[in-house]
């Protein structure tokens, strides 16, 4: 006869309502974030190919978007303004201008949904620099920190003046947090929170993002971007230093292939972990469920349930709106 003990784990896994009532890791639509782009002097919603169901938006049809995303209960939207070509250029600067699309997106978003959800704007200038770099490039080619910063100072400024409830740099330059926060500070937007990048890898899994913002990257992110084969207390140390320059929230992306790292992180953090799921992990999921191989639903379930496993109190993904229409509330 077999040992009574030994039955005990499948025990409690009987019947779904068993499995529900002892999950640990559980999804709600308040712990998604949902990342768009829109883009400027378009007429009509422009689909992004790579990444099947994603578009640049319009002002307007991000509005709907915004209003859509705040009746389901999801938590945040982060925005990434797209200009148009002709106003790229070396520093970025439609990235900071008053009459940008981010700002201008940021000032639409906030008006149609209030605080009814977080509104991020991602603090980057690469969708707006000609090269498609995160900042100024010195004369080798890399990317000049300290006159970044300066760059970032006045992007953080300009998007909160906007209405930003949150800014979110993703550039990685060293000592950001410390120059936003002055920045913003001095500004008088005390209030405005930081969530940052706090360990962004220099992964390939960011090609269909770049579609979608129309980059044209010139330089190497390697040099402050983290190597996806760098030591994980790499990562520690970074999240560390932001803490110690006050952020408010701190991002690992990617996600899915960087649980590890949000597993590691989850301890020494006091403040809200979120990880990224980038724009190659939404399309090889995609293009694996169009051919039949996954069931969609089931393994992008899964994929979000995984990273909040991991530890993450937020996940930022391209799925939050079909996500918070699925899971209970």
């Amino acid at each position: 006869m077999t040992d009574p003990l030994l039955h005990r784990p499948r025990r409690s896994r009987r019947t779904p309502a068993l499995r529900r009532m002892v999950a640990s890791s559980r999804l709600h639509p308040a712990n998604l974030i949902l990342p768009v782009f829109v883009k400027e002097g378009i007429a009509e919603p422009q689909p992004v190919a790579s990444m099947p169901g994603v578009v640049r938006h319009t002002r307007d049809s991000l509005r709907k978007t915004a209003a859509a995303a705040a009746q389901a209960g999801i938590g945040g939207l982060i925005i990434f303004g797209v200009p148009r070509a002709d106003r790229k250029d070396a520093l970025g600067s439609q990235a900071w201008a008053v009459d940008g699309i981010t700002q201008q997106a940021i000032a639409d978003v906030v008006t149609e949904v209030g605080e009814d959800l977080v509104v991020i704007a991602d603090l980057n200038p690469d969708e707006a620099t000609d090269h498609g770099n995160v900042g100024v490039l010195g004369a080798d080619g890399d990317v000049d920190n300290d006159a970044t910063l300066t760059l970032y100072a006045q992007i953080a400024v300009a998007q909160a003046q906007a209405g930003a409830h949150m800014v979110a740099p993703s550039g990685m330059m060293d000592g950001q947090v410390a120059a936003i926060r002055r920045a913003l500070d001095e500004a008088g937007h005390t209030i405005t929170s930081i969530m940052a990048y706090s360990a962004k890898y220099a992964s390939a899994l960011y090609s269909p993002f770049r579609e979608a913002v129309s980059s044209s990257l010139v330089g190497n992110r390697g040099s402050h971007q983290q190597d996806p084969a760098g030591p994980i207390h790499e990562a520690l140390r970074e999240v560390r230093l932001d803490l110690d320059q006050g952020v408010d929230a701190v991002i690992i992306k990617p996600a899915m292939f960087y649980q590890d790292i949000v597993h590691a992180v989850r301890p020494i953090v006091d403040v809200p972990l979120a990880a990224y799921q980038t724009s190659g992990e939404y399309a090889m999921v995609e293009a694996a469920a169009a051919r039949g191989w996954l069931d969609r639903e089931k393994i992008v379930r899964e994929s979000v349930l995984g990273i909040r496993r991991a530890g993450a109190d937020l996940v930022i993904t391209y799925w939050a709106a079909e996500v918070a229409r699925w899971v209970e509330t």
